[in-house]
Parts: C-alpha cells; sequence; structure tokens
C-alpha cells in the first residue's frame, strides 16, 4: 500500500527506509521534515511518524533490498527520489540496494556489507594498514581458543555482524573463554539476519586494546570524511561492554587531533565508504587510535542528539543533506558539553510496574529525563538484558563534563522505580 499527500514547494523528496523507536530517532524525522519532504518506506502504516512524512509506502519486509528497489523505482517514476537514508543497523545494507537502483549516493551494497561484516571490514583495513587490535574469524570452540593463543589474553569476543556491543565479551584465560564463548556464539539481534550468519566464521576473537574509548560520528562526501561529534564513552557491567554513557564536548580536542582525523580518513578511504554518515569506534591507546569497528549509519544512543546539544549541528538536516548530494552545512552555533545516562534494574527478569523521576529540585542542567520502560515489562540487566534492559535515560547539558556528571548523578538520584517485587525505590548513589 502506497500512500501520498499533496505538498507545496519543491523541497526535495528523501525516501527514508524505516523509523526504528520513537523515544531514539524522532527527533531527526523532525529535523529532517522541516527541509525535506520524505516518503517512507515502512511494514506498517506509519502512526507518530505521519506528523514527519509526506507519503508512505507499506511493505512485507524492509531487509529485503531487492524487492524494496523495485518499489523505490515506482516511486521515482512518479516523482523523483534526490536521496535514500537508513539509520537502522539492520537495514543499511538493503537500504544501499534502493539507492543503488535509483543511481544516488551510498548506493554500493558491497561497501555497506563491507562495513556490517566487522570480519571483512577487518581484512579490508588489515590489507590498507590501519591500526587495529588483531583480530582471527572463528567457528567453534576449539577454534577461539586457537585464536586466543594467537592474539593474547585477554581476549574480547564479538560477533561479526551484530551492533550495539551485542554479544562482545572479555576472556581473560582459557577457561572464561569456554565458559563465554556460547554467549558470543548464540547472541542474535533484533532482526533476521540470515547472510551474516550463512558465514562459516560467525565469530571474532580480537586482541585487546586499552585506553579511553571513543565514538566519532562523520559526514563523508565524495570520500572526505568529516567528523563533526565525538562522544567520550562510558562502559559498565564487566566483563561485558554495555554503553551506560556518553558525553560529548563540542570544544573536544580530538576534534583537531592529526592522528585521529588521519585514522578516520584512512578508514573510510580502505572501506570505499565515500557519501553518507559513519559512526566509528575507535580506543586511544599509548600507541595511537586503534580502529574497533565501523557503522554506515548515525550513532545510537541518542549521540547524535548530544552532538546538537553540544554543538548546534543538526544531525537530521545534515544526513540528509548528504544523502541528496548536497552541501551539508556543519559549521557549530554552540560550544557546550551534553551528556547522557542509561538506567538498569538491578536484577534479571524484573517486572515492571512504573518507572518515573521525582523531579524536585533537579539542577537546571537536566535537559530530559525519559522513561523507556513500560508498565508489565520484564526487563534485565546486562548481559540477558543488554539494551533491551535499559529502564530510563537522563541527558544533560553544561560548561563541562563534570557539570554533566553531577547533573545525571541528580536525575539518577531521583529515579524513582516500581516493581512487582517491591516497593517504590529511589535509586541511590
Amino acid at each position: 500500500m502506497t500512500e501520498a499527500r499533496s505538498t507545496t514547494g519543491q523541497s526535495p523528496l528523501l525516501l527514508l527506509i524505516a523509523t526504528g523507536m520513537r523515544t531514539y530517532r524522532e527527533y531527526l524525522l523532525r529535523s529532517i521534515s522541516t527541509g525535506f519532504r520524505v516518503h517512507l518506506f515502512h511494514v506498517d502504516e506509519p502512526t507518530w511518524e505521519k506528523e514527519f512524512v509526506s507519503g508512505w509506502t507499506v511493505l512485507p519486509s524492509t531487509l529485503d533490498g531487492p524487492a524494496m528497489a523495485r518499489a523505490a523505482r515506482e516511486l521515482h517514476a512518479r516523482e523523483p527520489v534526490a536521496g535514500v537514508l537508513c539509520w537502522d543497523e539492520g537495514r543499511i545494507h538493503a537500504a544501499s540496494h534502493v539507492a543503488e537502483a535509483l543511481g544516488l549516493r551510498n548506493g554500493d551494497p558491497s561497501v555497506i556489507w563491507r562495513l556490517r561484516d566487522k570480519g571483512q571490514t577487518r581484512a579490508a583495513l588489515d590489507t590498507a594498514g590501519v591500526t587495529q587490535p588483531r583480530s582471527v574469524p572463528v567457528k567453534t570452540l576449539d577454534e577461539a581458543l586457537a585464536a586466543a593463543d594467537l592474539v593474547g589474553y585477554p581476549a574480547i569476543l564479538k560477533p561479526r555482524g551484530l551492533g550495539a556491543s551485542l554479544g562482545v565479551v572479555k576472556a581473560g584465560d582459557a577457561g572464561q573463554l569456554r565458559e563465554r564463548f556460547p554467549f558470543t556464539a548464540g547472541m542474535k539481534g533484533p532482526d533476521p539476519e540470515p547472510l551474516l550468519y550463512s558465514t562459516d566464521q560467525p565469530v571474532l576473537v580480537e586482541e585487546l586494546v586499552t585506553g579511553e574509548e571513543i565514538s566519532v560520528d562523520s559526514v563523508v562526501q565524495d570520500g572526505k570524511a568529516v567528523p563533526l561529534f565525538i562522544a567520550r564513552k562510558v562502559v559498565g557491567f564487566p566483563p561485558y561492554a554495555e554503553e551506560i554513557g556518553h558525553y560529548v564536548d563540542a570544544g573536544d580536542p580530538l576534534l583537531s587531533d592529526p592522528r585521529l582525523l588521519e585514522a578516520i580518513q584512512d578508514t573510510h578511504t580502505a572501506l570505499g565508504f565515500r557519501d553518507g554518515w559513519t559512526h566509528s569506534e575507535f580506543m586511544l591507546t599509548a600507541t595511537g587510535p586503534h580502529l574497533i569497528e565501523v557503522n554506515g549509519r548515525l550513532g545510537g544512543d541518542m549521540i547524535p542528539y548530544l552532538g546538537m546539544l553540544a554543538t548546534g549541528i543538526d544531525p537530521g538536516l545534515v544526513a540528509a543533506r548528504v544523502a541528496c548530494g548536497m552541501a551539508p552545512g556543519v559549521m557549530p552555533s554552540l560550544r557546550q558539553v551534553s551528556g547522557i545516562r542509561f538506567f538498569y534494574v538491578e536484577h534479571d527478569d524484573t517486572l515492571i510496574e512504573s518507572v518515573s523521576f521525582l523531579e524536585t529540585d533537579l539542577p537546571s542542567a537536566v535537559e530530559r529525563l525519559v522513561p523507556v520502560a513500560r508498565p508489565g515489562a520484564v526487563v534485565s540487566p546486562p548481559p540477558k538484558g543488554t539494551v533491551w534492559g535499559r529502564i530510563a535515560f537522563a541527558i544533560a547539558t553544561g560548561r563541562s563534563i563534570e557539570e554533566c556528571r553531577a547533573a545525571l548523578d541528580a536525575a539518577e538520584s531521583a529515579l524513582a522505580v516500581r516493581t512487582g517485587e517491591d516497593d517504590t525505590h529511589r535509586r541511590e548513589e
């Protein structure tokens, strides 16, 4: 089913593939709608999205790239599409088939597959000499044990085709690797990914590199990569790698660090990524930045929103402009710091009755307080819960990371959770 609304003006038509959770992605669509007409490909009739789109097509799947390409050609024949955009990790490869069919930017499925498949990423970067951890793809536990002997302990286990740190765990020795390998090998994403799991070697055993971990959201046009936002990660729940918070500083000195800028550009050149938005992760080691992974989409965890709060650069509009081959417009208009913290329950299989914040006397630096878990939900902390175990998050802005951290501490103290097992309680430090 296709629905189109009459529109006025000649703003470009952008084809958006899926939207994701409203809580995490509405801000992007809201911004894009101010400068573009948006046609949405989705598996259901839009609900909250209708306010921001000019039309939509309901399809059986948004994971089937060739089928979506046929629907896109029909749309394009009625009205030319200027660009294709997708920020959902599980659908960016399918979206590249659509862009390819329409002759638009970011339309090379082999390039996007090279980013989706972390094994291919590692191989391409090895060939180009980009600094990264040693990595060995494996299938079986015995192969993993042999690979760990090669890269050394502690070793990192990770699925080669998932995002959001799903399935990533550290093994300090052979005993821990034996215990934790099934966790990584059995991890599944939110969508079926049969092509990724058709590989004979679905798990990567990697060298542990230490330092501060960051993520970099970059805009890439005609092969030139420009970093816009750098997020300093806060990681918790060891030995797992759950991202429990981020800080973005508009004045981060890493934005002009020659070694990091060179690593970012060399990475994109080696992978052949020429147009679009990427979210890369690096470990800042004593010997320089080591590339951890590259995702061919906007960052998750509200990181682009943090970037907008910190710099004034609108990520939705920038991503849409680049998808359409337009000048991105990336001059900062603000210079401040923003941060986010995610909250979890303490025990597996916790029944949620309510999640709220007691907002009395919170500092003005608290920008947003967002309950995520709904009444009746059963949630768990990592490793069982991973990102789906989050029950709420808070966002703060300020002049420094310390000011943001203090505001997030206050927000955490104001978090009130009622569960099926106990009475209302407040989170305390």
